[in-house]
């Protein structure tokens, strides 16, 4: 599978001709972003001002609301509200935030204006719109914010049918800008914003994808597709190879599906590197729970227990794509969890990658075990950083809800790096503490360590960390995102997250990443 298909992107200092949707902000100090010329023929034709007009129409700085004005000529204009973060000033982060979800809403409500967006794929294409994004920004930063949140407004799962194949109902994207065309590190803006909505993209379509479709061996396959061309080489093992390697904790795992499990592993090795980022994803294709069955409606939506592999598997892709300057080796542990004659039990003893021995605490706690293969076999790689992400634990979800990540970190330097990496991506990530008493409620009378607390569930999401920080040697710098809350979003689309498969975590790595680069 390529990546989601994508409008074309293009910066510009001035409105293009022809027929367009023209998106500008509605801030705290007014309106913004609003062409000259545009703003002249609105008065000609009626009397007022495009900032008069979104006033009577009843447009506020409220973050995300839309209002259409009557159209002049060949231009149609959404005022779209930028919320009190939007305006330049201590907090660019949160600014930047507010400048993307801003584009992704207006965006995606401009795609709903389409004549015939309903009918056949022929109408739509004819009627496919051009949307110009000006919201006013002067800087590399605010500029790169806007085209990717308006590139991920455009995003929404096709589903599987004969509508699926249709085309975007937006086929362009046109930002215009004040400030420069490049980030400050003489990259391309708009090349930047494609390679990072387009990562985004495929992370939340890998998700979206029905589990029957999507199982370990297809996903290896989707990734190799993805990487194909590109500087990453690719490694799959089958269960044959992860059998004879030793890696106990995938084959367990695996062991009770029809579907076997897979090991994929990417690396990115670029002239010039000076550091290596390991990164390991949780990739369950389906999680039942196993033998310990989860409740049916705990269930449905267990096809996204894939997101940390995906999140890992496409910001590498990302990273490759950009050119950075650091070598990444990235692991994506797939696995589909399911009950059957041949599934792990609760107290089996699985002997992991290395030789460590763990003690199946239970079933359903599935990818701590498949990400401890992965983890152990990243210590071979020597990397200055190693960081997993996974749907790990609904613990997460209780303290944090369902917006924000857990981090946890093996010291405050990494804990702070991977947080600042988080910041400017606009992802929202709060550390969480590894206290040393967590590891006694992981002791085992059977094997070297137990998956679990057993009946003791209190700090469930700090005990399942304490867990995988067993698997990497020390003194490895190493972090572990737990993504269970964000990955998957059950309600309509806001701001720059689409319903279903958000992609959160891509964004994040990818700047940790060029945080390392040299």
């Amino acid at each position: 599978m390529p990546t989601p298909p994508l409008p074309t992107l293009a910066l510009s200092t001035s409105l293009p001709k022809g027929s367009v949707v023209l998106v500008v902000g509605l801030g705290a100090e007014g309106v913004r972003g609003v062409p000259a010329a545009v703003d002249q023929a609105y008065t000609k034709t009626y009397g007022n001002d495009v900032a008069t007009l979104a006033t009577a129409v009843g447009a506020t700085s409220k973050a995300g609301q839309t209002r259409t004005l009557p159209p002049v000529g060949d231009v149609r204009v959404v005022v779209v509200g930028l919320g009190e973060q939007s305006e330049p000033g201590e907090d660019e982060a949160a600014a930047g935030v507010a400048l993307r979800d801003a584009a992704a809403t207006a965006v995606r409500y401009a795609g709903g204006l389409v004549e015939g967006a309903e009918t056949d794929g022929k109408a739509r294409a004819r009627n496919a719109l051009s949307v110009v994004v000006a919201l006013g920004t002067t800087t590399a930063e605010a500029t790169l914010a806007v085209a990717t949140g308006a590139l991920l407004g455009t995003y929404a799962y096709a589903g599987v049918g004969a509508k699926s194949s249709t085309p975007p109902a937006i086929d362009k994207v046109t930002v215009l800008h004040d400030g420069p065309a490049r980030t400050p590190e003489g990259d391309d803006v708009a090349e930047v914003a494609t390679v990072l909505a387009g990562a985004v993209l495929a992370a939340r379509e890998w998700v979206n994808i029905p589990a029957n479709l999507l199982y370990p061996a297809s996903f290896a396959e989707e990734v190799q597709s993805l990487v194909k061309g590109t500087r990453l080489t690719c490694e799959v093992l089958d269960e044959r190879e992860l059998e004879a390697q030793g890696y106990g904790g995938l084959m367990a795992v695996g062991g009770g599906s029809a579907r076997p499990p897979r090991l994929v592993r990417l690396s990115y090795r670029p002239r010039g590197a000076k550091t290596h980022l390991a990164l390991v994803g949780k990739g369950i294709t389906f999680d039942t729970g196993g033998l310990n069955l989860k409740p049916g409606d705990s269930m449905y939506t267990m096809k996204c227990d894939m997101a940390g592999a995906a999140a890992v598997l496409a910001a590498t892709w990302a990273i490759a794509r950009l050119g950075l300057k650091v070598q990444v080796t990235a692991y994506g542990a797939l696995a589909e969890n399911m009950p059957s004659g041949s599934a792990y039990r609760p107290s089996d003893v699985i002997t992991i990658y290395g030789g460590t021995t763990v003690e199946n605490g239970n079933s359903d706690a599935e990818g701590r075990i498949v990400m401890a293969d992965a983890l152990a076999r990243s210590n071979a790689d020597s990397a200055d950083l190693v960081v997993d992400v996974a749907t790990l634990t609904g613990a997460a979800v209780v303290a944090l809800g369902d917006r924000t990540a857990a981090a946890f970190a093996t010291d405050e330097p990494t804990s702070q790096r991977v947080l600042d990496a988080a910041r400017t991506a606009g992802e929202a990530f709060w550390p969480l503490p590894i206290p040393a008493e967590t590891r006694g409620k992981l002791d085992s009378s059977v094997a070297d360590l137990r998956s679990t607390g057993g009946s003791d569930r209190a700090g469930g999401a700090l005990v399942a960390a304490a867990f995988l920080r067993e698997f990497v040697d020390a003194p490895t710098p190493w972090a572990h995102l737990d993504i269970a809350g964000p990955a998957f979003r059950t309600g309509g689309p806001e701001g720059a997250l689409s319903t279903g498969g958000t992609g959160v975590g891509v964004t994040t790595l990818v700047a940790l990443a060029r945080s390392m680069a040299g």
